[in-house]
């Protein structure tokens, strides 16, 4: 995951990058607040992770297992999962990358695609944002949960570290059990 995070993240500064740097400088993010939580810019071509992964020694069976490329229907052709989308880099409790959710630039659909569920990742037991935010929620001892991605990084870049977000999904019981570690009390917002 941490290649494939440094990956993302430096094609949001490449020329490849200039829409998704666009889409959040139009909604006002700062940059700081970008390289903070790591988002990145997966470009819009069928092998481009894939490819340089395969440079670095990572095999089809290693992207697969991490949910980053996606098996043509005979299985033996692989292609990148995230394509010419805004990434953003799903952490654990602790801060290490275990997923990620990427929103597309322009039409399409889905507009929002996260990694698949697996050994690491499971969207109904991960909150965006919860390492940045626990210590804020343990201090304040109340948790503010958000639709999505955005939402916790405009909150964070004014100053409320508190806010965290489900990733598509309706909260659940390990969400709440999730939340219930760190905060006495929780505002949907």
């Amino acid at each position: 995951f941490e290649f494939a995070t440094s990956f993302f993240h430096r094609y949001f500064g490449k020329p490849h990058g200039a829409e998704a740097r666009s889409y959040l400088a139009d909604r006002g993010f700062r940059r700081e607040f970008v390289i903070r939580f790591r988002i990145g810019y997966a470009p819009d071509a069928w092998e481009g992770l894939r490819s340089e992964a395969h440079r670095e020694g990572f095999s089809d069976d290693v992207l697969d297992a991490a949910g980053l490329v996606v098996r043509k229907d005979d299985g033996a052709k692989c292609y990148d999962r995230f394509r010419d989308r805004l990434v953003f880099p799903i952490g654990d409790v602790t801060g290490r990358i275990i997923g990620f959710g990427a929103r597309i630039l322009g039409d399409g659909e889905p507009k929002y695609l996260n990694s698949p569920d697996g050994p690491l990742f499971n969207k109904g037991r991960t909150l965006f944002g919860l390492s940045f935010a626990k210590d804020e929620i343990r201090k304040r001892g109340c948790a503010v949960l958000v639709e999505g991605y955005t939402d916790v990084l405009m909150a964070h870049q004014a100053g409320r570290t508190d806010f965290v977000a489900g990733l598509g999904t309706a909260l659940t019981r390990d969400h709440a059990r999730l939340l219930r570690r760190f905060a006495d009390s929780v505002t949907l917002l």
